[in-house]
């Protein structure tokens, strides 16, 4: 059996040099080992990410008195339940009207979901591409807005990504595509979030298409007669 000795001893002393090497490495690891716990403390729960180490951007801040369009994500009663809820249920179906703030709830949810999970795919669908972009664009936000921490340690595949798309350099993406029963059926996405499904007349198609492939679906809207109205109605 061989053993291992340290080459020092007390007949030949490790130099200044040398040891301020090692001082120097062992700060270096414990200094990792923190930043590591600090990033998983802050991403640990979606909710207070959303919270405290991210901003929003709210395009009627100076109509609120706000110093800046980027602000805390807001603190609502109803968003504890809704986000245990969304961890539990691989389906969820909501109704919401305009000023819940439901849509930008889980838009955030499922970028913290895609930039915490590697090579995943995540899907928003709404009506027009136009507002499917809007909610990329809003995912885009929380990324570039959040503690520069999480910044360096889930960085973006690149600083200028596609519009409609957003790229994180460990294979995740988030993609925004308009209505229509068949445009789900060129991903193979891990998540699907439909915005507005009342008012997307093959919302349904897609969501059967979904079905089969995704892990997590969320389909939110506001009062609409159709496909979203007659599935919620129909639930127990």
């Amino acid at each position: 059996m061989m053993m291992m000795t340290s080459r020092w001893s007390k007949n030949n002393r490790a130099s200044v040099d040398e040891r301020r090497a090692v001082f120097h490495r062992y700060g270096q690891l414990s200094a990792s080992s923190r930043h590591d716990d600090e990033v998983r403390q802050m991403l640990a729960d979606p909710l207070i990410w959303l919270q405290k180490y991210t901003k929003t951007k709210d395009s009627h801040w100076r109509e609120a008195g706000a110093l800046s369009p980027y602000r805390p994500f807001p603190n609502k009663a109803y968003f504890r339940p809704m986000v245990e809820v969304f961890q539990k249920q691989p389906v969820l179906f909501v109704e919401k009207s305009r000023d819940m703030m439901i849509s930008w709830l889980f838009v955030g949810l499922f970028t913290h979901a895609a930039m915490t999970t590697p090579g995943i795919e995540v899907v928003f669908q709404s009506q027009k591409e136009e507002k499917a972009f809007e909610l990329v664009d809003y995912a885009k936000v929380l990324c570039e807005q959040q503690d520069e921490r999480l910044r360096r340690a889930y960085p973006l595949k690149s600083r200028i990504q596609a519009r409609g798309t957003l790229e994180f350099a460990h294979g995740s993406r988030v993609i925004g595509i308009p209505g229509g029963g068949d445009q789900i059926r060129s991903y193979h996405p891990w998540g699907l979030f439909q915005d507005e499904a009342a008012f997307m007349p093959e919302a349904g198609e897609s969501y059967n298409h979904a079905v089969p492939v995704c892990q997590k679906i969320v389909v939110v809207s506001s009062a609409g007669p159709g496909w979203f109205a007659d599935f919620v109605n129909d639930c127990p």
